[in-house]
């Protein structure tokens, strides 16, 4: 469900490397180029003109982009030209800083990540930051936060699509009963949330709305201020409908009064080669525009440009 748009023919990793060698020379960085080459290749392609570059020419391109680009194209092409893992790893470990700490993108990680690709993040930060990732995301949060969230970020959920019909009700039933307490953050809440497959969640959500009359997203909004309910919430849409959580974020991101390039950049950099379709379609739903046309009036440059280019939008 990608849209990532990838050329038939691809030149090779040293022809890339070359092109973006060249990019970075002479007077005045060719920023299209770099859009050019790196909004259409995709991850491994990617990996593979990194380790060309730098066996080529002895240093990361990622030093080479940070030294020649700047500000919020910076951060788009750099995002996005990182191994996916790695991408995640310095999104986390960033999310557990002080100034830039975030419940919310530890969270978002966490559940629209397959269990493969959330170890991958985990081995990814123990091998550039030396520690693990639960125990940076144990010593910044605190209460109800860090009893959803650790649990979260050390899931190894099945994927498959078996589903226990008994197991959903009885499960469905303690949900009723806990939120009907306002017991949010009662540990079978959590153990629900953070331990049970996504089919067997859907499955879980299905048979609540069904005997309760009630999503339970409706039932956990008691306390709209409440924001450990928030989370909640949004954890369990990224656990069943990512693609309807990615767009009320995008939507926030660029109706925000100056907008919200961080969470913009995120977004296109780490769902562009995943499901950016469903989003795109789920914006237009939502908000009678297209994606493209939001980001175009809301952005402008290289950075439009590389956003455009990622999401797929004409021919860029």
């Amino acid at each position: 469900m990608a849209t990532l748009k990838v050329p038939a023919h691809v030149p090779a990793p040293s022809e890339d490397a070359e092109q973006l060698r060249k990019a970075f020379e002479g007077w005045g960085t060719n920023e299209q180029l770099i859009i050019d080459i790196l909004a259409h290749r995709n991850a491994a392609q990617r990996n593979l003109i990194r380790k060309t570059y730098r066996e080529a020419y002895g240093e990361d391109l990622l030093k080479s982009l940070d030294e020649e680009l700047s500000s919020d194209f910076e951060r788009a092409v750099v995002l996005f030209t990182l191994d996916p893992a790695e991408r995640d790893a310095f999104l986390a470990h960033e999310a557990t800083k002080r100034f830039t700490s975030s419940h919310w993108v530890l969270m978002e990680i966490a559940c629209t990540r397959s269990s493969h690709e959330l170890f991958n993040v985990r081995k990814a930060y123990h091998d550039l930051y030396k520690k693990s990732l639960e125990e940076d995301v144990a010593h910044h949060t605190k209460g109800d936060y860090r009893k959803l969230l650790v649990p979260l970020v050390s899931a190894f959920r099945y994927q498959g699509e078996e589903v226990n019909m008994t197991l959903a009700r009885s499960e469905a039933k303690i949900l009723r009963e806990k939120i009907s307490d306002k017991q949010y953050s009662d540990e079978e809440v959590i153990r629900i949330v953070t331990t049970r497959s996504k089919a067997q969640l859907n499955a879980t959500l299905n048979h609540y709305n069904t005997a309760f009359g009630n999503a339970i997203n409706k039932d956990l909004k008691a306390d709209p201020e409440d924001e450990f309910l928030k989370l909640l919430r949004a954890a369990i849409k990224c656990l069943t409908v990512p693609e309807k959580y990615f767009e009320k974020v995008l939507r926030q991101a660029i109706n925000k009064l100056g907008t919200d390039e961080w969470a913009l950049t995120r977004v296109v950099a780490t769902r562009a080669e995943v499901d950016m379709v469903r989003i795109k379609e789920e914006y237009q739903r939502r908000n009678s525009v297209t994606l493209e046309k939001a980001i175009a009036g809301d952005t402008s440059g290289d950075y439009e440009k590389m956003l455009l280019a990622l999401i797929g939008a004409g021919d860029v």
